[in-house]
């Protein structure tokens, strides 16, 4: 298995460490124990595409695993925050459910043996969403987070939008 990979299973292994110190806040300090671990298991996102195409060590495990390792991430982040009242759980259903579409594509894709990487505007979201998650995270509520959580609800729509368009193909009813 090469770095990249290494990497992407790495920030999946983070997701439980995380909701631990997100959830159980008997350790002095553990949001900001836990937004740490965000930004690390965030990094490590950027550290393994920015290896796997340095080195070309792009593999279909890495596009397939890379996209569900920051969707793990990303939801973990959101259902802790909306059940501490800083996300809105529209937020959160609209990012979800622009994901399981997402994957949901993904998988009939797969099954006729195509592998779909991410795009620029999916990029852009993930950023983004990880972005604003650390603001939550590091500023909880007030309206500066919320406006962050609301752009990236709505550039989760456009990405989701432009993937849907670009991979109809795969919701034919054969």
């Amino acid at each position: 298995m090469n770095t990249p990979n290494k990497l992407t299973l790495l920030r999946v292994l983070l997701v439980p460490v995380f909701m631990f110190f997100m959830m159980y806040d008997f350790v002095p300090g553990a949001r900001y124990i836990g937004a740490v671990i965000f930004i690390l298991a965030s990094l490590t996102d950027w550290l393994d595409g920015f290896l796997a195409r340095k080195n070309n060590l792009v593999t279909n495990f890495g596009k397939i695993m890379d996209p569900l390792a920051d969707k793990m991430l990303v939801t973990a982040a959101l259902l802790c925050l909306t059940a501490e009242g800083t996300a809105s759980s529209w937020i959160t259903l609209i990012i979800l459910s622009r994901e399981f579409i997402v994957s949901g594509i993904r998988i009939a894709a797969a099954a006729e043996g195509n592998v779909i990487a991410a795009s620029w505007w999916g990029k852009i979201k993930t950023v983004w969403q990880m972005i604003s998650i650390i603001i939550a995270l590091v500023f909880g509520v007030n309206l500066f987070v919320t406006i962050c959580l609301w752009i990236a609800a709505v550039l989760t729509v456009v990405s989701g939008v432009d993937y849907l368009a670009k991979n109809a193909k795969y919701l034919s009813m054969k």
